[in-house]
């Protein structure tokens, strides 16, 4: 692409204020020499969503990231929807293509790209996930795409994870539990890897945790949480002290943000520039 080309780009949202992807872009643009690529946070209210999509059009905006609320309404607003996306029912890349708007979810790239970085095959794996929102959508999607041979969503709500689990029976071997039934702690005891895709430990709830009982995961299970801040969590702090591997949310952050500057450019990001940054306003945070 012309180094010296204008284009714009952004995160849709509300809010928006907290989000790192301003720096995460801005420093990858700036590392690649695309001097004039802008990268915008819109704060955009769920009644003007609609709005909001046709003025990237109208703004020629090359593309946006999607987050909280909009991950779900906005694809009934584009041209085009990618098969993962359709299938985890949410969007968080649009890329447009000359006025051709199309939705992308790259959580699920990410997510495997990570596991790939820490050696983990999902392959035949027993998988523990807790929680059931929308990002346990993108996570249980890529462990049916690598063929878990099992799936046990835990979460507060049986019912939540349960219905979950129907959204995609077709697709692997998956089922819902009360992640404080006796059920559920015999799922944990044959794990090969326990999942976080819940906000219990985010910024600034840091002394929060899931209420798991991390001893019962079989010796070498890995212990994955998608938080990124902060890096460590109780949680996995919690695992490290019982000799469990453990994984953070940035490499999958990260990792996603490869793919959707990808569809943006066609080509893939200085990753440490990317780290580096991210690792920078997070210690601030």
């Amino acid at each position: 692409m012309n180094s010296l080309e204008i284009k714009n780009f952004g995160i849709m949202g509300y809010p928006v204020g907290h989000s790192l992807s301003p720096q995460m872009y801005k420093a990858a643009f700036t590392a690649a020499g695309f001097v004039n690529y802008n990268y915008i946070p819109l704060q955009v209210h769920a009644g003007k969503l609609f709005m909001a999509v046709e003025a990237i059009k109208g703004l020629d905006f090359r593309g946006v990231n999607v987050t909280i609320p909009h991950k779900t309404t906005i694809a009934k607003y584009l041209d085009a929807i990618d098969a993962d996306a359709l299938v985890i029912g949410a969007v968080n890349t649009v890329v447009n293509d000359g006025g051709m708007l199309t939705g992308y979810n790259t959580d699920v790239s990410g997510f495997l790209a990570a596991l790939a970085e820490a050696n983990f095959l999902p392959e035949d794996c027993h998988a523990v996930m807790l929680g059931a929102g929308g990002a346990a959508r993108a996570v249980l999607w890529g462990l049916c795409k690598r063929r878990a041979e099992f799936v046990a969503i835990g979460a507060r709500n049986p019912q939540k994870a349960q219905a979950l689990a129907n959204d995609f029976l077709s697709y692997g071997n998956v089922e819902g539990f009360d992640w404080l039934s006796d059920e559920f702690k015999e799922m944990l005891q044959t794990a090969d890897i326990l999942i976080n895709t819940t906000p219990l430990g985010m910024f600034p709830e840091v002394d929060d945790m899931p209420p798991v009982e991390l001893k019962l995961l079989p010796e070498g299970a890995l212990v994955y949480d998608i938080i990124y801040n902060p890096v460590e969590t109780k949680l996995l702090r919690t695992a490290k002290e019982l000799g469990y591997p453990t994984l953070d949310g940035l490499s999958m952050l990260l990792l996603q943000g490869r793919e959707a500057y990808r569809l943006y450019t066609g080509e893939l990001p200085d990753m440490k520039i990317m780290e580096k940054t991210l690792k920078k306003f997070l210690s601030t945070k």
